[in-house]
Parts: structure tokens; sequence; C-alpha cells
């Protein structure tokens, strides 16, 4: 591979973005960075702590995969780091495995997603069904939202269980035990989040609407740490529960492995992979449309491995692109991969200068920001929308649902692909049909429908739809059979084969086979799979064609 090749192969949108680079969009990339860090900043931590991490892997992740995200990645404005997605999928990796499997299983998430994009598989991520996509990210914003309620009441409760029923039964047997100060905390900060939103939004049209870039996360993180630490509220803290965040760079370290558990990581891996992809793309795509751009998929892959292979060696956990933070770069006037890169830059110097504050923000504020963000992710209204689609679709969206929330989300993705296969499949397979060709419509067949059948067939001609021709070797009775494949746009061996039998067939019934209108891509089947050589030259262009030929072999059979 030469060095051209080389580059194309491999070319981070940031070069792309370098050229005519001035002083007005380093400026413009450095506020919506700045802004973006700090917005970050809260949420950084709280999927950190909810994911049974300390609130450092949070920041560590924001910083390392943030800058390698933006800078080696296929599109302008994506800002990545840890995301909500991942929570409830790494809990269950820390509580089953370890810290040192989870980071395993974070970094060979990272090889297969950068082979993803080497292989160019990243368009192929759109062909996941929107209901697989609604129902799992629906349950896990309910999972979010339920292993929060432990630190949004105050409950004394050392480590939650990963499972639903766990949790349930845990939040339970500790509801009498409510820390009503802790209540009172997460209420008045996820009062303070709605109040800011819906402020935000009205300022929007008003000379003040440079208020609404704030981000309501600080508001509340700044008068419930004040709220807390004034009145000296008997609540668990950063610093209470975990010792602070330490005002130091990342710094590698090479795990023990347990291999005996290693070997189990396969699932949860391709999970990490599977989730991170669909994640960052799909950001990726409501990135382009608000700020007028098409991201690379492939690139974007590659990049969001990088980071997944890197990261966990610093403390960090698995990251991909977040909607939150991407939508605050656009709107805070980010135009390239620095603005991204400057996110991660701001929260290091917030690491470094003013880690000894984190240690006073009080987990049911973080508890309270991480159920508003939850409910936000989750797309409510398509539970309302279902009557509006057919059976298939809701099925399989609230099938993944409830296999998202009550057991795992490993099985939902898998069984929600498998249902949608299937469904796809018949949909597929029912759009396929066959049509008797009737002499009313073709003067050639009058006065030879005893000699002559012909049938049309229209879609594609696969495993699930091989019964049409089956049907047509039952319904034989005359000597000359004509069928036109003209409106079939796809034939695959099992097709191929059902045709190459109602070849024999006719042959065993002394009937005369001609095949008309074979284009494309059936014809190129035909020909790989031997078909033509089989027809003995009975091949017409089109249905028309075919009828004269069949009339002409018919009167040579009645003489």
């Amino acid at each position: 591979m030469n060095r051209l090749q080389a580059t194309h192969f491999f070319r981070p949108r940031l070069l792309d973005s370098l050229v005519g680079y001035n002083r007005q969009k380093l400026t413009q990339d450095i506020g919506a960075g700045i802004t973006v860090g700090i917005v970050a900043l809260p949420l950084a931590m709280a999927f950190a702590i909810a994911s049974g991490l300390k609130p450092e892997a949070g920041l560590f992740t924001a910083i390392i995969a943030g800058f390698l995200i933006s800078a080696l990645g296929g599109s302008k404005v994506q800002i990545g780091g840890p995301a909500g997605a991942f929570i409830v999928i790494v809990y269950g990796i820390l509580e089953r495995y370890g810290l040192a499997n989870l980071i395993l299983a974070t970094a060979m998430s990272g090889v297969v997603l950068f082979l993803m994009g080497l292989f160019r598989l990243g368009t192929l991520i759109r062909f996941i069904p929107v209901a697989v996509v609604i129902g799992f990210t629906n349950g896990i914003a309910v999972l979010i939202m339920l292993s929060q309620v432990k630190d949004f009441l105050g409950l004394p409760v050392k480590a939650m269980p990963a499972d639903f029923f766990g949790m349930l039964s845990t939040l339970h047997s500790h509801l009498n035990q409510t820390n009503l100060a802790a209540l009172l905390v997460a209420l008045g900060s996820l009062s303070l989040l709605v109040g800011w939103m819906r402020l935000g939004r009205r300022l929007l049209e008003t000379p003040h609407q440079w208020i609404s870039t704030i981000p309501g996360s600080i508001i509340a993180l700044v008068f419930a740490t004040a709220a807390t630490t004034g009145l000296s509220l008997p609540v668990d803290t950063i610093g209470s529960k975990f010792g602070g965040i330490p005002a130091t760079l990342p710094m590698f370290h090479w795990p023990e492995f347990s291999w005996d558990s290693a070997r189990f990581l396969i699932m949860p891996t391709l999970t990490l992979a599977l989730l991170g992809a669909i994640e960052s793309l799909l950001c990726a795509r409501i990135a382009d449309s608000m700020a007028d751009d098409r991201h690379n998929p492939n690139q974007e892959l590659m990049a969001q491995g990088i980071a997944n292979f890197v990261t966990p060696f610093f403390g960090g956990m698995p990251a991909t692109g977040t909607i939150a933070r991407t939508v605050t770069n656009i709107k805070s006037g980010g135009v390239s991969p620095i603005a991204g890169m400057v996110h991660a830059l701001t929260l290091l110097g917030v690491v470094l200068v003013a880690a000894p504050l984190a240690g006073h923000i009080p987990l049911p504020a973080l508890a309270a920001i991480l159920m508003f963000v939850a409910w936000n992710m989750g797309e409510w209204r398509e539970f309302w929308l279902l009557r509006q689609y057919r059976t298939p679709y809701r099925i399989t969206l609230l099938a993944v649902f409830f296999l998202t929330v009550v057991f795992d989300l490993t099985v939902a993705v898998e069984v929600g692909l498998v249902a949608a296969c299937l469904t796809f499949i018949y949909r597929i397979s029912s759009l396929s049909r066959c049509e008797a060709v009737k002499a009313t419509d073709h003067p050639n067949m009058v006065g030879q429908e005893a000699h002559i059948q012909a049938w049309r067939l229209y879609g594609a001609l696969f495993f699930g739809a091989v019964k049409l021709i089956e049907e047509i070797e039952d319904k034989l009775h005359t000597p000359v059979l004509v069928i036109d494949l003209k409106n079939v746009i796809y034939v695959d061996s099992s097709g191929a084969d059902a045709l190459m039998n109602l070849i024999h067939t006719c042959r065993k019934k002394n009937v005369q086979l001609i095949v008309c209108g074979l284009l494309h891509q059936p014809l190129d089947i035909a020909r790989r799979s031997g078909l033509i050589e089989h027809l003995d030259g009975q091949l017409e262009v089109d249905l028309p064609a075919g009828l004269a030929r069949a009339v002409s072999l018919a009167n040579q059979l009645d003489r």
C-alpha cells in the first residue's frame, strides 16, 4: 500500500478541517470546547459512579478518549466520552468478572471496533432496525433510573446487584432507611435541572439567551454542594465515599488479568463494541443534520476503537459518541475536531486545578442529574405510537425493552436482531408473489390455454420464497411452461436450486420450459450456478418473445 492509499484508508477529519482554518474558527472552537468541558464534568463523574467505578474513571475517559475520538474521528463536531448507555453493561461486567477483566473487555471491544472500521462495516450499523435501537435505549434508561434510586434516597446500600429483580429486592428491603436530607438534595437538584431547562427555552428568543448556554447540571451541582456544605447535611459526597479525585495525570496501569474468567468475556465484549458503534454512529448522523456535514462512519469506528483500546489502561471506561455533548458543541459554535480536543484539555485542567473541590459534591445531586439524563435519553413517546405500527414491530420493540430491563442487554440485542431478521424475512417473502399470465392480456395465448401455462414472478426468489416455485411444480398440467423473471430483483442459492429442481421436474414430465427476462443479479447467479446450461438455450429476453416461442412449440406438439 503506497502513502496515498494509506492516507485515504485512515484519514481523520481533523486533516480536512485544518484546510482554510483561521483565527475566527479557532476562537469558536475554544469557546465551544470550554463549554462542552463544563457540561461533561458532572456527567463523566456520574456515569463512572453509576457504573460501579470511581469518579475519576469517567473524567480520565472524557479526557483521553474524548481527545482521541476528536483527533482521529470521522466527524467534525462529535464529542466522545463515557455514556449512559454503557452503565448497565459495565456494572454487570465489573460485578461478575472484576476490574481487570473489565479493562480487558473494553480493550477487546476497541479492537473489534477498529476492525469494523477497517473492513468498512460502518454503514452496516444503519441496518439495525429502529425497533431494536428504541427498545434497548428505553430499557437502558429504565435501568439507569432504577440504579440511581439508592443515592437519590440516600439508602445505606454498599453495592447494588446488577440484575433487575436483585435491584428491586435490595431497594425494597432498605426503603425504610431513606435519608430525608439526601432526598431533599436530590429533589432540589432535579427541580433545578427541569426549571433551568424550561428557563433556557424561554430565553432563547431574548437578549439574555447567553444564560441558556450555562449547563443546568453545573447550576444544580453548585447549589447542591453549597447547601450540603453550608448546612452540614448528613449526605454522602464524592469525598466521603471515594476519598475525592486525585489531582494528577492519568497513569498507565497493566492489571493482572484472570484468563479463567476472561474467556467468558466474548459476548460482553461484542455487546460493548456493538453498543459503542450504534451510539457513536447514531450521534454522528444527528450531528450531520445539525451541522450540515457528512461524517465518515468507518473512520469514526477506527477512532472509537483506538480510544477504547488505549483508555482502559489509564484508568478509564468504555467510550463512545455522546449526543448531549455533541449537540452542546454544535450549539456553542464548534466547527472542527479542535473543539472536542479543547473539551478534553478543559477537563484535564479541572482535574489538575480544582480536583479538591469535587470532593464536596453530594451523590444525591449526581443521582438526580443521571435520572434527568436517563429520562431525556429514552424515547417514551414511541410506546404511545406503537398502535400505529404492525404487530411484528410492536413485538420486537417491546421484547427488546422487556429483555433489556429484566434480563440482560446482550440477550436483548441478540433476541431483537433475530426477531427483526425473522420479521424481515417474513415481510419480504410475503411481498414476493407469483401471478398467472392471462390469455386476455396476451393475444398469443388465445386458444392455447390447454397447451401453455405462463407465470410471472415478482420480488425476491430466496429461501423464504421458494414455495412459489414449488407451487408451480404442483400445478403443472400443460406440455409447455413459461416463467417470466423480469420482475424478480434477487435470486439466492436456494432460489437457484429451486429453479434447477423445476427444470428436472419439467424434464421428467416432458414439459418444455421457457424462462424469460433474466436480468442483472438473477442472470449473474444463473450463470454462476450453471442454471443457464441446464436450460439448453431456452431463454428469451421478455415475456412476449417467450410466449411466441411457446406457441410455436405447442403447434409442433399438436402435429
